[in-house]
C-alpha cells in the first residue's frame, strides 16, 4: 500500500469517525415535544400570536443552556395548533396534540377553549398550563390544570371594588359576550361591586362577534348609569366605547385586560379616553425581570412587549424547569414537582402554585386611559 493511499485512507476515516461521532452527540440531543394552541388566526389572533412568542423565546432561553435530563442531553420543541378561539376546534387541536406525542401543554389562550381542552389532556395525563382566566378551568378536579395568569376571581373582586370605592360609581350596568372568559369576569365583577355596595341597574349580553351594540347600549341608556362594564375582548369593547360617546352617554367603559392593548386605542380613538381596564400581573416596567425580558424580546422578535407573553414565558420555563429538576420528562414524573414550583419569574418574584393550579400571588393592575395612552391607577398585590 502506498504512502498516500494510506494518508487518503486515514483522512476518509477520521472524517467518517468525526460524522459519527458528531451524529452520535446529535442523537443525544432527545427532543422534548411541547404543545401550544392558541388563536392564531381571525379576531383574536394578536393574542395568540403574542402568546405564543413568550413561549418560543423560553424555549429559545432554555435550549441555549443545553439543559440534560437523566444525564442526557435534550431540546425542547414546540408544536402549535391554531384552536381559532372556538371551543370545538381547541379539543379537536387538543386530541391532535396529544396524539403527536407531546409531554405537556402551554396553552389554550382562551378560557373557553381551555376548559374543554383540559378535559383531553386530563385523560391523557399531561400538565396543562393555561392563560385561561375563568375560575372553572381549575375547579374541575384535575391535577394536570395550572394558569400562567391569576383568576377572575382575583381580577372581578379587585375591578368591581375599584368601581364602586374609588370610581365612586353607584349605579353600574353590565354586558358581556356570553364566552367563558367574558361572563366568568362579568359574573365576579357583579359580586364584587355588589359587595362594595354597588347597584346592578341593568345587565345585558352580546357575543364575541359582535360589532353593533347600539341597541344594548340605548336599553342601557335609560338606566341612566355610572360605569358600564363589558366582559370581552378588545374587538367588542373598542367599537362599544364608541357608540356609547355617539349614544350621548356619559358613563366609561370598565372592561378586562383583552381590552388593554394598544389595539384598543387604535380602534377606538378620542373614545378610548377615560376607559378603565384590569389587568392580572403588574405593569412591565414593574415585573422583577421585566427590564430585561423587553430587551430580550424586541431583540429576537423587532416588535414591542405586548400583555401575554412575559405570562407564558414564565409558564414554559416553570414547565421545562419542573422536567430538568424531575429528570425526566414523563408527565407522571414532573407533573408533582410542577405543582410544587417556587421560583422567580419574570412578572414575579414568586411563581408557585395553589392545591388547584391557580396561582399563589399574582397582583392586579387598574389602568386607565389619559390623552389616548394607559396610564396606572392602582396596583394591588403581586411580588
Amino acid at each position: 500500500m502506498s504512502t498516500t493511499f494510506r494518508k487518503t485512507a486515514m483522512t476518509v476515516a477520521m472524517a467518517v469517525a468525526g460524522l459519527t461521532a458528531a451524529s452520535a452527540a446529535f442523537a443525544q440531543a432527545q427532543e422534548i415535544k411541547l404543545g401550544y394552541a392558541g388563536p392564531l388566526t381571525g379576531g383574536q389572533a394578536q393574542y395568540g400570536k403574542d402568546m405564543q412568542n413568550g413561549i418560543v423565546l423560553a424555549i429559545d432561553d432554555m435550549n441555549a443552556t443545553k439543559p440534560k435530563i437523566g444525564g442526557k442531553e435534550v431540546k425542547f420543541v414546540l408544536i402549535s395548533e391554531d384552536d381559532q378561539a372556538d371551543p370545538k376546534t381547541g379539543s379537536v387541536v387538543a386530541q391532535k396534540l396529544v396524539d403527536a406525542g407531546i409531554q405537556g401543554m402551554l396553552g389554550h389562550f382562551n378560557s373557553g377553549t381551555s376548559i374543554p381542552a383540559s378535559m383531553v389532556y386530563n385523560r391523557a395525563g399531561i400538565p396543562q398550563i393555561a392563560m385561561a382566566t375563568a375560575p372553572e378551568y381549575t375547579r374541575q378536579g384535575f391535577k394536570t390544570t395550572f394558569r400562567m395568569m391569576t383568576s377572575d376571581t382575583q381580577q372581578g373582586s379587585v375591578i368591581g371594588a375599584f368601581v364602586v370605592k374609588k370610581l365612586g360609581a353607584k349605579n353600574i350596568a353590565i354586558v358581556d359576550d356570553r364566552t367563558a372568559y367574558g361572563q366568568g369576569l362579568a359574573d365576579e365583577f357583579e359580586k364584587a361591586a355588589k359587595a362594595a355596595g354597588g347597584k346592578i341597574v341593568r345587565r345585558e349580553f352580546t357575543n364575541d362577534k359582535a360589532v353593533d351594540f347600539k341597541a344594548v347600549l340605548t336599553n342601557i341608556k335609560r338606566s341612566n348609569p355610572d360605569v358600564i362594564f363589558y366582559g370581552g375582548a378588545e374587538t367588542q369593547s373598542a367599537p362599544m366605547a364608541k357608540q356609547v360617546k355617539e349614544l350621548g352617554l356619559k358613563a366609561p367603559i370598565v372592561s378586562g385586560e383583552m381590552s388593554k392593548t394598544d389595539n384598543f386605542l387604535k380602534l377606538a380613538g378620542s373614545a378610548a379616553d377615560g376607559t378603565v381596564v384590569s389587568l392580572a400581573g403588574l405593569p412591565l416596567e414593574q415585573m422583577p425581570g421585566g427590564a430585561a425580558y423587553e430587551k430580550k424580546y424586541e431583540k429576537r422578535f423587532g416588535s414591542k412587549v405586548q400583555t401575554y407573553s412575559p405570562y407564558a414565558y414564565d409558564g414554559a420555563t416553570a414547565m421545562m424547569t419542573a422536567m430538568v429538576k424531575a429528570g425526566s420528562a414523563d408527565p407522571a414524573r414532573y407533573l408533582p414537582v410542577l405543582a410544587a414550583t417556587n421560583m422567580q419569574g419574570v412578572t414575579t418574584k414568586t411563581l408557585a402554585y395553589d392545591a388547584r393550579g391557580d396561582l399563589k400571588d399574582g397582583g392586579i393592575t387598574v389602568y386607565k386611559v389619559e390623552g389616548g395612552k394607559w396610564t396606572v391607577l392602582e396596583t394591588v398585590g403581586g411580588k
